[in-house]
């Protein structure tokens, strides 16, 4: 090969070359700081403690690359606003709870808690191993958004209350706090639910707005002081059995970021959705301790109740299935619910009930 030759061979290699970077994806370069609002009251237990988790993980993991500035809710839009704010590009991410979102599609709901649905454990298998993850992307990618899960608050209490509830007949006319699904299934019994940010509940609550509220359980409810203003407490909810909480990244934003830190925000929002699950857990007990030696009256639902909630359940249910990925979602949510509840009533339910009663 003469010289002119291999020059020109060089030179277009060189440009194959150039080519092939140019055709790579072009990744946001250099440290970069993303806004993360929240549906959260700076501060409140359990929850915002969540959203700071996920951003300390992600600037954590990526050495300083990646920086979460969090705003809680006011800060830059409303509790309510974020999912707009970030489908939208105003804000780069959110932490929150999906089921407050209903209304851009009832799916949502299934990505914190539907009535009767699933327990902490549930949600988890659903997630990661039966298709749920999968299923939150493909809904995101309606809205531009990109999901995970980034917490959970474990089982959420009935809530509080003015008076007992001894029929399905009390809730009718009852004011009461409860967003997503479950709230609309408390309507069908008469109830006039409202969807108040967790921030507003306790003021709702001690001026008489409201009769009564769920918030989550022993420990963030004792740190947002309901006990100073009703003591009837009920601790199984139909609501909320495993309630998950949610990462959600503009999907242009996301789509900007490198593998690696895509992964990160991924990997730190899974993290925290295990270690907020545990906050709840190892606090509530004591927690309910606390409340009952302060006067609160532990109660249980009836039932008939039960059997109310049962049915309202399934007539929410019912009035979605026309929508087709809602459909999608609930099929494949409760196929795995009823495969993994199935193992479990025989296997750790048992265990439990009996070491429970052998060491009294």
């Amino acid at each position: 090969m003469d010289r002119r030759s291999f020059l020109k061979t060089s030179a277009l290699g060189g440009t194959a070359a150039a080519a092939t970077t140019l055709a790579a994806p072009a990744y946001a370069q250099g440290n970069r700081t993303l806004t993360m609002v929240t549906t959260w009251g700076r501060g409140l237990a359990g929850v915002f403690d969540a959203a700071q988790r996920v951003a300390d993980n992600i600037t954590a993991m990526s050495d300083g690359q990646l920086t979460v500035d969090i705003k809680a809710a006011g800060e830059l839009v409303g509790a309510f606003e974020v999912f707009d704010a970030v489908s939208s590009g105003q804000a780069d991410m959110y932490h929150g709870a999906d089921y407050y979102f209903v209304g851009q599609h009832p799916g949502y709901a299934f990505f914190t808690a539907v009535p009767m649905g699933m327990t902490a454990q549930e949600l988890a298998n659903w997630y990661y191993q039966d298709g749920g993850m999968e299923l939150h992307d493909e809904l995101g990618q309606i809205f531009g958004l990109k999901s995970f899960l980034g917490g959970n608050t474990g089982a959420q209490a009935g809530g509080w209350f003015s008076k007992e509830i001894n029929s399905p007949e009390d809730f009718n006319g009852l004011k009461f706090r409860m967003p997503g699904l479950g709230g609309k299934a408390l309507g069908k019994l008469g109830a006039s639910v409202q969807n108040i940010p967790g921030s507003e509940v306790y003021q709702a609550l001690s001026s008489g707005a409201i009769d009564g509220t769920e918030w989550i359980g022993p420990w963030a409810d004792e740190k947002a002081g309901f006990q100073e203003i009703t003591k009837t407490y009920y601790t199984a909810g139909f609501h909320e059995p495993g309630a998950g909480l949610s990462v959600a990244t503009n999907r242009d934003v996301f789509e900007s970021l490198s593998p690696a830190h895509q992964k990160i925000i991924e990997i730190a929002s899974g993290e925290c959705h295990q270690w907020n699950l545990t906050q709840f857990l190892a606090n509530n007990g004591a927690a309910l301790q606390r409340l009952q030696a302060g006067g609160v009256k532990v109660m249980e639902f009836p039932d008939s109740v039960w059997d109310a909630f049962g049915a309202a359940s399934k007539e929410v249910m019912d009035e979605n299935m026309g929508d087709e990925l809602f459909k999608k979602i609930y099929d494949s949510a409760m196929k795995s619910m009823k495969s993994s509840s199935a193992w479990q009533n025989l296997s750790s339910g048992v265990y439990t009930a009996q070491r429970d009663r052998v060491l009294g």
